[in-house]
């Protein structure tokens, strides 16, 4: 029996984006927006949009496969998928079921995406006013925890005390995202440059995040196309190989008012060491890290959970130089990422190792050919995912 992996077997050919926008801010539709993102890497994969026959998204994206493939005038469906739960957590796992459904025949082409205009539609995640409140939200909400900021604070301090952390490390992660925008200007935040007195002048959103710890809002879209290894060969770009990918969460992650066994975590415990299995390479071969940042505590768990450092190496480890491509040991989020790019749940952070595979990076990491993507930490499930180069898979 072969071993089961999708190491190496497909390929992105494609990325593209929009212009990104403030949130609500977008001229264009949510749908076409999609459809804009998705012929963008159609042009740079040299791929006639109508050879798409497969579609892959997360974060309860509206912009359904049927319609788009329509609008596209692809010759045939064959694959429709959605990564259920998790929010941003299911950026990876897109592109791993998209990778899944080449490698085992279901489609030949699938474009991975993500859409959003949040003038047309209600903000992103807020929920509709009631007058009761039932589940999870009836241990929280009456009590003053209402925003992600408020819930994943308490996570990210139990982790930060447990580990004699400082804010320091947080305000690093969100120096580079800025430091990185300003050569990028795709980047919502080009041009408005962020240093240590204004992020410590900042206020607080809920501690430990000061108001640039916490992501953007934004709309625009997001697209990659993947195909066969064998096929990206031949197209137009340097192909970025999915060399591992996984998903999921560790025991009981999920469990209400905050009673997981682990509280202060990512989540990644368990699946990162999947990743890096089927991946077959070590923390110490990664070149480029692009990891979520809905909050800069999430990305300080996440990094420590994939192996890039122990917690208690945080303080030595998350310093502005050493974070920045050029000189850094641990170049992060060199778009900008969520902070300061755009927050388009993620996807960019993947277009972004692409272009780093590629050498086409704003900022680029010199001699790239691993690159580590890591979605929504603290949600569940989260995902992960692993590109490399052609110079990797040997």
């Amino acid at each position: 029996m072969d071993e089961r992996t999708l190491r190496g077997k497909t390929a992105v050919a494609g990325i593209g984006e929009t212009t990104y926008y403030k949130h609500g801010k977008s001229p264009d539709s949510e749908f076409k927006l999609a459809l804009m993102a998705i012929l963008n890497a159609c042009a740079d994969a040299g791929i006639d949009p109508r050879e798409i026959d497969g579609f892959s998204s997360y974060s309860n994206d509206r912009n359904e496969p049927p319609r788009l493939a329509a609008a596209l005038g692809c010759k045939e469906l064959r694959f429709s998928n959605m990564q259920w739960g998790g929010g941003g957590g299911g950026g990876a796992a897109a592109a791993a079921n998209a990778a899944a459904a080449i490698a085992t025949g279901m489609a030949d082409c699938v474009v991975v995406y993500r859409s959003l205009a949040q003038g047309q539609f209600a903000r992103f995640g807020r929920s509709a006013p009631v007058k009761t409140i039932s589940g999870e939200g009836a241990l929280s909400i009456p009590y003053g925890a209402m925003t992600p900021a408020q819930r994943y604070s308490m996570k990210a301090m139990r982790f930060i005390h447990d580990h004699g952390i400082k804010q320091e490390a947080l305000r690093a992660i969100a120096l580079a995202s800025y430091q990185h925008a300003q050569k990028n200007p795709r980047a919502v935040m080009y041009g408005r440059p962020l240093d240590e007195e204004k992020y410590d002048n900042s206020r607080w959103i809920s501690e430990p995040f000061h108001l640039y710890d916490c992501c953007q809002e934004n709309d625009g879209a997001a697209a990659m196309i993947l195909v066969s290894a064998e096929r990206a060969r031949d197209l137009r770009q340097k192909p970025a190989y999915l060399l591992g990918a996984a998903a999921g969460g560790p025991y009981r992650a999920a469990a209400t008012a905050g009673n997981t066994p682990d509280f202060g975590s990512s989540h990644f415990k368990t699946v990162a060491p999947h990743l890096y299995a089927m991946a077959k390479v070590a923390p110490k071969d990664i070149d480029v890290v692009q990891s979520y940042e809905n909050f800069t505590g999430g990305v300080l768990m996440s990094l420590v959970e994939h192996g890039l450092f122990e917690a208690e190496e945080a303080n030595e480890v998350l310093t502005l130089p050493n974070l920045v491509a050029g000189s850094g040991k641990l170049p992060l989020n060199t778009s900008g990422g969520n902070l300061a790019e755009c927050y388009m749940h993620g996807l960019e952070l993947h277009t972004e190792a692409v272009r780093q595979l590629r050498g086409a990076s704003c900022n680029q990491v010199k001699d790239a050919d691993v690159a580590l993507v890591i979605a929504g930490p603290m949600v569940t499930p989260v995902s992960t995912a692993i590109y490399g180069s052609e110079a990797a898979l040997g």
